[in-house]
């Protein structure tokens, strides 16, 4: 089994920093990745989005960073009261939300959730919901928004859940490591994953990655060395990476306690070779 560890849910401070603070910072942006480190998510940076009451939003990744990136990720501050009736503006996007801090309340085809800290909602495409923040104090959530890819005879469902009622998969090198799958992973009807993926002290992704898949990651606890292309960088809880298909990539765990990271990866549709007509 995993070791025995107590999970946390990291979310950056996004005030902004002093005149005295030091502005050196390991956020990068390359064609292959992008680094987004906690400390960059300040006030002087959020977002406004439309239709959102009491939210502070920061824009983690976006089709907006013109490499190839294929999904919208949203880091979001709701304060009490704050809510947002209709909160996908595109037709055929799905969502999926993961409460960092907080209690957010998600109201999705009549039905009503609560998701806490460590809770998920996948939110098919087409659904009616909208989210509020009922609770007393601040709720701190990710969001991420990716164009459903259909499949002839699959349609996704809605699944809300939180992660210490899914059972982890451990890894075959050690059982120090291990990944909590949020999406079925063998479901045609959903075309992305969604997984914490958890390193126990010592432990490591032991071969160099090259796949299809896009990345969306978000460091939740601890802290370690990431490998993104050529470059290793080390990372913490509150920081992001963005990584685009056949970036190489590894892992090595650092510090007392695991690392955990919220993992997006696009999967289960074939690869499609001539251009959209």
């Amino acid at each position: 089994m995993p070791v025995s560890y107590q999970p946390t849910y990291v979310a950056p401070v996004g005030s902004v920093p002093p005149q005295t603070a030091t502005i050196t910072s390991k956020a990068v942006l390359r064609p292959e990745y992008a680094l987004l480190p906690g400390s960059s998510v300040t006030d002087n940076v959020r977002s406004v989005l439309p239709g959102w009451e009491g939210a502070r939003c920061w824009i983690l990744a976006s089709p907006a960073m013109g490499h190839a990136a294929g999904f919208a990720q949203y880091l979001i501050f709701l304060a009490p009261g704050g809510h947002c009736e209709e909160p996908e503006p595109e037709e055929g996007v799905e969502s999926f939300l993961f409460a960092l801090d907080g209690e957010l309340t998600l109201l999705m085809e009549s039905h009503s959730h609560s998701l806490r800290r460590g809770g998920f909602a996948f939110v098919p495409p087409g659904a009616r919901w909208s989210l509020r923040n009922a609770a007393g104090e601040a709720t701190k959530f990710l969001w991420l928004r990716k164009a459903y890819e259909p499949l002839a005879g699959h349609e996704p469902s809605a699944i809300v859940n939180h992660e210490q009622d899914v059972a982890p998969v451990i890894n075959p090198t050690s059982e120090s490591k291990w990944t909590t799958n949020l999406i079925p992973v063998n479901d045609l009807a959903y075309d992305m994953h969604m997984n914490i993926v958890s390193f126990g002290p010592g432990t490591t992704i032991s071969a160099i990655e090259m796949h299809i898949m896009e990345h969306g990651l978000y460091m939740l606890q601890g802290r370690g060395l990431y490998l993104v292309n050529d470059r290793w960088h080390e990372v913490e809880a509150g920081d992001f990476i963005w990584m685009r298909a056949f970036c190489p990539q590894a892992f090595i765990q650092s510090g007392p306690e695991p690392a955990r990271y919220l993992l997006y990866k696009n999967v289960n549709r074939q690869v499609l070779v001539r251009p959209p007509s």
